[in-house]
């Protein structure tokens, strides 16, 4: 192995930096911990010049930059089995994981979906399978994150109006909190700094320059990376990814913060195996050891803590491969992912639907889901109109036409595209121990051991009737903003919100995190990403949940094993009060 004998042990290894495992990262290298983060893609130093605004270049799944794949993109893919094969998985391997491509999209996970909520919609959610903590517990972990991103109300432009507008006419009230307490509209809280200068106020290139320009620039191409504003600086860059904000920090720990010290980041570093010893019943992880994809070189060190944040399909393989205990079975098992659909519309009128961030607006049903408003450039509009698949359609008449859309339909919809609507329904699907992730048997090994298989094959009722009911929504929605022509993409499994799949939850039957996010029986083993989420969080997108728990795991690392104390309510005194949580809420008494 490359290490050494007589090495000094690390105090923390953190396998992956994508959303959830660059939060831990960031937040032990400020308190002073040796932090080795271990990336399997790689780290793109100068975006601008290698990232580009066409979608093909991106996100094509075989030669894209935004891939599930080696750093090397003449290498192929890494391989995995899917059940059924029409799936499409959406991630990324890289320094920001799939934050590279998501649209900075940050609302809190609806209250209903934690543990001692009383409101009258219970009924509506999932109540097998809800997170160990209180909603209330979260809230300065929200507000730690929120800050530190920063999380701000989303820029707007003709769409959200639109959007608004429609919903307003449903007959729903705007919602001008931060908490889903009651069916509602507002606006998105994303993860993406404000327009600034002359970004959105020009058509001139040169004024959508860094310092001319600042914040989003409205260039609407979020799903492609974020490198605008061009010239700014890192930690500038509008959408605030993790290469763009929790590395960078993570990286300069030792610089802006006293007694910080920097995290070392090592990418192409694809880890193989989580080292661990057993004594009678008990097992602890002892550290790590990876392959370097461009030499084949493998390394091993110790850490007195690692944190598995590879991923809802890449964490439960490696657990799997690495052979740690699973008494209950349900490492892998469980998998959400919001169910995904899409509904479309052609307005009488322009929409500005691919300009501007992907989305600024969201209406939210409490214990059904989500609806958030979808705009992309042509590009991805184009393959998401292609990727529906036609069957029968289960809401009983009451939905648009459905399916493929393909030929002059699409020609006409692509014709008229600054006039296109469409709306991403999030249904808030229950934990499914049929769905998940396991070790496959009809591929072969690859160079990193057995490879994963990917299985999305049962809904129960009340998830089939939640996503029939928000379908149905998003039409009226549409229609009542001005639609002459909608449908309905009645999408096979998307897997872009990957959840649960090593999932926290009150017992442990159930379960293989405990409410601090330790492995229930492996000492010193932490889960940092969407895998740990309990549950699909009511509909609502994940990603600041993630943060908002890897934050609060990261702190109890630092408390349990490091003797530190805890930061969050001393360091941000108005994270301890619940100033932020609505009348309703307090109430019910979450």
């Amino acid at each position: 192995m490359g290490e050494e004998r007589g090495a000094p042990v690390r105090d923390v290894i953190v396998i992956g930096a994508g959303g959830g495992g660059a939060v831990v990262a960031k937040e032990l290298a400020e308190r002073g911990l040796d932090v080795l983060v271990l990336e399997a893609g790689p780290r793109f130093a100068r975006p601008e010049r290698e990232w580009s605004h066409f979608s093909q270049d991106a996100v094509n799944p075989v030669t894209g930059y935004f891939r599930w794949g080696p750093a090397d993109r003449s290498k192929s893919p890494y391989a995995r089995e899917l059940n059924p094969p029409t799936m499409l998985v959406l991630q990324v391997a890289g320094v920001g994981g799939s934050t590279l491509h998501y649209s900075g999209i940050s609302p809190r996970a609806m209250p209903g979906v934690f543990q001692g909520y009383h409101g009258h919609d219970r009924s509506n959610y999932d109540t097998g399978h809800l997170f160990p903590l209180s909603y209330r517990e979260l809230i300065p972990y929200y507000e730690w994150v929120e800050e530190t991103l920063p999380v701000q109300t989303a820029p707007m432009g003709t769409k959200e109006q639109v959007f608004f507008e429609g919903a307003r006419r449903l007959g729903l009230p705007l919602n001008r909190f931060k908490d889903v307490t009651r069916p509602s509209f507002r606006p998105q809280e994303n993860a993406m700094l404000q327009p600034g200068g002359m970004a959105g106020r020009s058509n001139k290139r040169r004024d959508a320059h860094f310092p001319r320009a600042h914040g989003c620039t409205f260039c609407g191409h979020c799903f492609e990376g974020c490198f605008e504003p061009l010239g700014a600086p890192r930690n500038l860059k509008a959408k605030r990814s993790t290469d763009n904000s929790y590395i960078p920090m993570a990286l300069t720990a030792d610089i802006w913060r006293r007694g910080g010290r920097a995290a070392t980041l090592l990418t192409d570093a694809f880890a193989e195996q989580i080292e661990f010893s057993t004594a009678g019943s008990t097992a602890t992880a002892s550290g790590v050891s990876w392959i370097m994809g461009a030499t084949g070189e493998r390394f091993s060190e110790e850490a007195r803590a690692v944190v598995l944040a590879a991923g809802s399909i890449e964490g439960p393989r490696l657990w799997l491969n690495s052979g740690l205990p699973n008494p209950n079975g349900w490492v892998g098992r469980g998998l959400t992912n919001h169910f995904v659909d899409v509904v479309a519309a052609l307005m009488p009128f322009e929409t500005g639907f691919t300009k501007g961030p992907a989305s600024g607006g969201r209406a939210d049903f409490p214990g059904y889901g989500s609806l958030d408003l979808a705009g992309v450039s042509p590009a991805p509009a184009a393959e998401l109109s292609a990727v529906g698949l036609v069957s029968q359609d289960a809401s009983g008449g009451k939905s648009p036409p459905s399916g493929r859309v393909i030929g002059r339909p699409l020609e006409h919809f692509l014709a008229h595209i600054d006039r296109l609507m469409s709306v991403a329904i999030l249904t808030g699907d229950d934990v499914d121990q049929r769905n998940g992730v396991s070790l496959s048997t009809g591929l072969p090994p690859d160079a990193h051991g057995r490879v994963p298989r990917i299985d999305v094959v049962a809904r129960t009722r009340r998830s089939i009737r939640h996503r029939q009911f928000l379908i149905r929504e998003a039409t009226r929605l549409l229609e009542r903003a001005g639609a002459v022509e909608t449908h309905r993409l009645n999408s096979p499994p998307y897997l872009a919100h990957i959840h649960s799949t090593l999932r926290m939850g009150q017992r442990a039957s159930d379960s293989v995190l405990d409410r601090s996010g330790e492995a229930r029986w492996v000492r010193r083993l932490f889960v940092a990403d969407n895998s740990a989420l309990a549950n699909a969080l009511g509909g609502p997108n994940p990603t600041l949940t993630t943060q908002a728990l890897a934050t609060r795991t990261a702190e109890g690392i630092f408390h349990k094993y490091f003797g530190g104390a805890p930061w969050v309510a001393h360091e941000h005194p108005t994270a301890s009060t619940d100033h932020h949580v609505t009348a309703a809420v307090r109430q019910r008494r979450l």
